[in-house]
């Protein structure tokens, strides 16, 4: 047995486990987040909960008071924010206006319990709003089933009301990896490469010139994990009682705008239909 390889004891369930720890990490599939995320705060146990917080909002929204209720730390595995290109470019994103994210990869039974909008594209929702571009105004989103029951392949366009556009684009049916992020800003281009964890500022110098020059500058984060930062992030909230980098209301927030591109979604789908159906009947 693997546990007998390492010296772990082996608990035979959620309920078992819970009395002989203090923090518990939930990494199951996003269908069984909100069961088992619920058993952990109801023992009064500290989690980090794996992205999305749950299927739907009505269940992020019951763990999230939960966690208060039990006064329990509930950080969600937005894992891109913990990645080290994000945190040398961070620092340089100020007011964007326009983004623009793609998030692609080859198809992979494992997270085909949820569509790729709650699977892929709910990593750049939640850093797009850790941006703090305001409130959504207006969500129009297209998508398609290819190789499993639900939409494998969607791309979004969110418009907020401080006026910045975001297009994101999500694929799980792709031949190449892609997890690309680029940013325009009134001053300033930043492109965000998380695979690769590689960055570029492109900056308009300042010049009375007619045709203006421009700088870039190429940045790299480290060879560091996000998951191991992640965590240790998670256990630095609990110990300090701080509210962690991504807290509950930050993974149900992402979770709202990612049902809203689902129901734009459907609205396509369903206008799709119709015009078949009227072209078939004319």
């Amino acid at each position: 047995m693997i546990a007998d390889r390492h010296g772990v004891k082996v608990f035979r369930s959620v309920e078992e486990l819970l009395p002989h720890v203090d923090v518990v990490s939930v990494a199951v599939p996003t269908s069984a987040h909100y069961a088992v995320a619920k058993t952990c705060l109801q023992a009064g146990k500290h989690i980090l909960v794996e992205k999305p917080i749950a299927v739907t909002s009505a269940e992020a929204q019951e763990l999230v008071q939960l966690a208060v209720e039990q006064r329990c730390k509930l950080q969600v595995g937005h894992s891109e924010r913990f990645n080290p290109i994000m945190q040398v470019m961070r620092p340089h994103i100020g007011r964007p206006v326009f983004v623009e994210c793609h998030r692609l990869s080859s198809f992979s039974d494992r997270g085909t319990d949820v569509d790729v909008i709650l699977d892929l594209m709910i990593h750049d929702l939640d850093m797009v709003l850790s941006f703090g571009p305001g409130a959504v105004e207006d969500v129009q989103a297209a998508g398609v089933p290819v190789l499993s029951s639900t939409i494998d392949i969607a791309n979004a366009r969110i418009q907020f009301a401080s006026g910045c556009v975001v297009n994101l684009t999500a694929s799980r049916v792709s031949t190449n990896k892609m997890r690309r992020l680029r940013l325009f800003q009134r001053d300033n281009y930043l492109s965000i490469d998380f695979h690769t964890r590689q960055g570029m500022i492109c900056r308009r110098e300042a010049g009375t010139g007619v045709r203006p020059s421009i700088i870039i500058e190429q940045l790299r984060g480290s060879e560091e994990e996000p998951l191991k930062l992640q965590l240790e992030s998670f256990l630095a909230a609990v110990a300090s009682g701080h509210r962690p980098v991504v807290s509950g209301e930050d993974g149900r927030a992402a979770l709202d705008l990612a049902h809203r591109v689902l129901e734009a979604i459907e609205r396509f789908l369903r206008r799709n239909q119709n015009d078949a159906a009227a072209s078939t009947s004319a």
